[in-house]
């Protein structure tokens, strides 16, 4: 069951509308980063967890994901509302669409469900989850560098901020399985190669705590200096005669 309260959950008020800054809104509301792809990957993730308190957690981010969609819509109207005196080439694609929300990103390229991300591993899905928060951040710092509104930057940076909250939420929720910091997962073990690193990209070599000292397992770090094939070169395929013949006859 889903009950909808038409107050928004926080207060989204635009002082001056700009409809070109309107089009880039629609980035939070149908583009890759935006907030429709977080609120579907966090709720369809959702069903695949048997833990209940995980699944709640999901579940509760995603319906406050909902509520962020709502608000960046909102948003979007207000700067839209006097799209009809402004001139054509500060936002031509509310000139074409209508005013207000549209499911596609700032540029016009519709919403799609590859956006989402959900394979149905809670390890695999929550470490998704942080990427997607760190990406939102950061386009939503890019429209505040670009927003002249005191109003909308005050809806803006509160949605940055609950961006952070939320990552810190699912690295909390990773630490209290044991895998913020382990990256093997699931249920096939690794072969011998799990600790070797190769120096693979020559010139003003660098080393840190990603190519030496212990890894997850206790290892360490097998860092190969100057990394040579252990394969050999496949056999050629064997091609149609037709091939074979076109080179007979030149």
């Amino acid at each position: 069951m889903f009950v909808h309260r038409k107050e928004t959950i926080m207060p989204v008020n635009v002082g001056a509308p700009d409809a070109r800054f309107g089009q880039y809104l629609l980035e939070q509301f149908g583009g890759a980063t935006g907030e429709l792809t977080a609120a579907l990957q966090y709720w369809v993730q959702s069903f695949h967890v048997t833990d209940p308190a995980l699944r709640d957690m999901l579940q509760d981010i995603a319906m406050e994901e909902f509520s962020h969609l709502e608000m960046v819509g909102k948003l979007i109207v207000q700067h839209t509302a006097k799209v009809d005196q402004t001139p054509v080439y500060d936002a031509p694609l509310f000139q074409m669409k209508g005013v207000g929300p549209h499911l596609v990103d700032s540029q016009g390229s519709a919403w799609t469900a590859t956006y989402v991300q959900e394979g149905g591993n809670v390890i695999r899905d929550l470490r998704a989850n942080i990427s997607a928060e760190a990406g939102a951040r950061q386009t939503y710092e890019a429209l505040i560098k670009r927003c002249e509104d005191q109003g909308t930057k005050q809806v803006l940076t509160h949605l940055l901020t609950r961006e952070v909250t939320h990552a810190q939420m699912f690295m909390k929720a990773l630490d209290s399985m044991g895998k913020l910091d382990d990256p093997m997962f699931g249920t096939i073990s690794p072969d011998d190669t799990v600790n070797v690193v190769f120096n693979l990209s020559h010139g003003d070599d660098h080393r840190g705590p990603w190519n030496e000292g212990k890894i997850y397992n206790g290892q360490s770090f097998d860092y190969i200096e100057d990394p040579q094939p252990r394969g050999q070169i496949p056999p050629s395929p064997i091609n149609p005669d037709d091939e074979k013949i076109s080179r007979k006859s030149k």
